[in-house]
């Protein structure tokens, strides 16, 4: 079977990635570039008697070395990875979208030209002559909509006839460098050779040498004498405007290629009240805010029933094989290991999936149509206070339901460090799961106070997240200013359900996979440390640890049994309950954690009053409060940054914050009480 290589290549919100997942389907994997925090993309599929892997490249906006994105496209299309190039372009947004492919022209790779979006470009009035831009492009043109698979049948057509041949005219955009440019371009020009260099054109490197692309600029000093470097280099100082002549250049190419193979019949656009409303400064953020509400509602009503029939089905079987293997003598030590650690961690990684897939559909709905553009653009201003895009409001109002979907919805976030800074900031939020607990202990313990204190939490959490903010903008950063969002406002349009059903259960089957082998280990190893075959927690190691630790645990304002209590938050907010009816009525920890049913608050405040001072209930109030979320929002922010090394960095972060201001609570309670 003969084995091509596609690289997809284009902006963001070009549908690059709709076609990768049309195309592969559950066929493709996640990772990083190879020494970079870039996401990498890639997938496979089959036609005729080829398989074809696909990569989806970074989404760039050009091919100069300004970001680690197009350092690793301009890299990989350099080294001769790609048999073909595939440029993505918006059919609805020619003007913008084909930059990218006026920054290819003079890079020998074979290449084809996809005209995604075609649907709407029609909806429009655009009627674009795909044989005349064939002629001018030198290049197979193809129209498609990349959420419509039934739309493929010209690429197809296309792959069968495919020979290797296929190059973008190199001159593309020659005369306006000759007429814009003048002297000193054609003098830089000369000194480069007349078959360029490796893949690229005398004239593309001529271009770049003038945008002072560090990557060429290395490239021309490492392949030319050093007398001609240094003429290259003296020539340059001429330069004083290079990336904006040489991108007037492109775009006067662009607009004549339009204006020769694109006409446009009588089409009035007209903004429709919604989107008026949507992007106005006085009510896009409230309009905003209201539909994420909802959409998170909504998230949860789809989520949820499957949470509780994943929970059931998992808690069934678990009972039916402790039966079965009870039967065949099986040890209790194994019985509880497979049945308890085992199938709870199992039952966690389904009942996260099915909050992803709730999450993912709606939210994917609301992209799907063009409406998170919006968001985008309306919070873009307010964000960017703290070095994020618009874009990252949506994860922290969504962790106000659930983190583990504040974390996956990070994914609509271009950058990679961005992605990073919203989810360690998302882990602030309080998710609905940290209200039972608090109500509970604050209730008990400070009666008509308890308001003061979810107050001075609230407060705090503030305070955590500008703390958050400064102390990993330093690593993350590295002194860089955020990326700019450049503001691209789609045109609304259906969804492709077909398409997003497709995408969101590819994204939930890759969050399980990555979730079970987390939750399993962590899960396991937890098991081992409470159980017991007597149930008495008297027994157990996390006794004996927990008891041999007091002294330093006490350090934090907390007894041994809170101090569990906050360990066990960290599979799941509810657990604490479990955990702490547990330990005060000395029966089995690992139970309360499989079960996390309800407990009986009454007897358990009883229980506390007598046992804990306020100074050490406010301690944990903290300490809980500001915990990491969730063993389930570890990993997806395992899933979504694709770095073990920051999943743990943000994890050791949260705890050892925790655990000062637990300290600091309970000094400051003994002081009150």
């Amino acid at each position: 079977m003969k084995n091509i290589t596609i690289a997809l290549l284009g902006q963001p919100n070009s549908g690059k990635s709709t076609l990768f997942n049309g195309l592969t389907g559950a066929k493709q994997h996640v990772g990083n570039w190879p020494g970079k925090t870039v996401e990498k993309k890639e997938g496979y599929f089959t036609h005729g008697a080829s398989r074809y892997t696909l990569v989806d490249l970074p989404g760039s906006y050009g091919l100069s070395a300004h970001s680690d994105e197009e350092i690793i496209t301009g890299e990989y299309i350099a080294n001769g990875k790609p048999d073909l190039v595939a440029l993505i372009a918006d059919a609805s947004q020619l003007n913008r979208s084909l930059f990218m492919l006026a920054d290819f022209a003079g890079i020998r790779v074979p290449a084809v030209l996809i005209m995604n979006m075609m649907d709407i470009a029609e909806r429009q009035g655009k009627k674009i002559d795909i044989a005349g831009f064939e002629k001018e492009l030198g290049i197979p043109v193809i129209p498609l909509v990349a959420a419509d698979k039934t739309s493929y049948k010209d690429l197809f057509a296309f792959l069968d006839g495919f020979t290797g041949k296929t190059f973008l005219n190199e001159d593309f955009s020659e005369n306006m460098y000759i007429n814009r440019l003048g002297d000193y371009y054609a003098k830089i020009k000369n000194c480069i050779p007349r078959e360029g260099i490796g893949v690229f054109s005398q004239t593309w490197i001529s271009v770049k040498l003038i945008e002072k692309d560090s990557k060429v600029t290395e490239l021309v000093q490492s392949s030319l004498p050093d007398e001609m470097s240094a003429k290259i280099k003296e020539l340059l100082k001429q330069v004083t405007n290079g990336n904006l002549d040489t991108g007037s250049c492109k775009f006067e190419r662009i607009d004549t290629l339009i204006k020769n193979n694109v006409s446009q019949t009588e089409h009035m656009f007209t903004r429709s009240k919604f989107d008026i409303l949507a992007t106005s400064k006085r009510w896009g953020k409230p309009l905003a805010i209201g539909i994420i509400i909802v959409g998170l509602i909504a998230s949860m009503l789809i989520g949820f029933p499957l949470m509780g029939v994943f929970g059931l089905t998992v808690t069934w079987l678990a009972k039916l094989l402790a039966a079965g293997l009870a039967s065949l003598g099986t040890s209790d030590v194994l019985i509880s290991l497979v049945c308890g650690a085992i199938m709870t961690a199992v039952g966690f990684a389904l009942q996260m999936a099915s909050f992803v897939f709730g999450v993912s559909l709606v939210f994917g709905f609301l992209e799907n149509v063009g409406y998170m553009a919006r968001v985008s653009y309306v919070f873009d201003d307010t964000m960017s206070k703290i070095g994020l895009q618009g874009k990252a409001v949506m994860p922290f109002l969504v962790s106000f339901g659930c983190n583990i979907g504040g974390v996956t919805g990070t994914r609509i976030i271009d950058s990679w460090e961005q992605r990073v800074m919203t989810i360690a900031l998302s882990w602030v939020v309080p998710c609905a799961a940290t209200w039972g607990v608090i109500g509970l202990i604050s209730g008990t313990f400070f009666g008509k106070q308890s308001i003061f204190i979810i107050l001075i939490l609230f407060a705090t959490a503030f305070l955590h997240f500008f703390i958050t903010y400064t102390v990993f903008k330093k690593s993350l950063y590295k002194g860089k200013s955020r990326s700019g969002m450049i503001m691209e406002l789609p045109p609304y349009h259906k969804p492709h359900w077909k398409n997003l059903f497709s995408s969101v259960l590819s994204k939930m089957g890759d969050v399980l996979k990555r979730a079970l082998s987390i939750i399993v280990l962590i899960s396991v190893v937890f098991w081992a440390l409470s159980f017991t075959r007597d149930g008495n927690v008297t027994n157990s190691v996390i006794y004996k640890v927990g008891t041999f630790i007091e002294p330093v645990t006490h350090f934090f304002g907390l007894p041994w049994q809170l101090f569990m209590a906050f360990v066990a938050s960290a599979m799941g907010k509810e657990s604490a309950l479990g955990v702490l009816a547990s330990l005060f009525n000395s029966s089995g920890i690992w139970q309360a954690v499989e079960v996390r049913k309800a407990v009986d608050t009454l007897a358990l405040g009883n229980e506390l009053l007598a046992v804990i001072s306020k100074a050490e209930a406010l301690a944990f109030l903290f300490a809980f409060f500001f915990n990491m979320p969730c063993l389930m929002s570890l990993a997806a922010t395992a899933q979504e940054t694709h770095s073990k090394k920051w999943t743990l960095a943000i994890a050791f972060y949260y705890i050892a914050f925790s655990l000062i201001l637990s300290g600091i609570a309970y000094r400051i309670g003994l002081l009150i009480f």
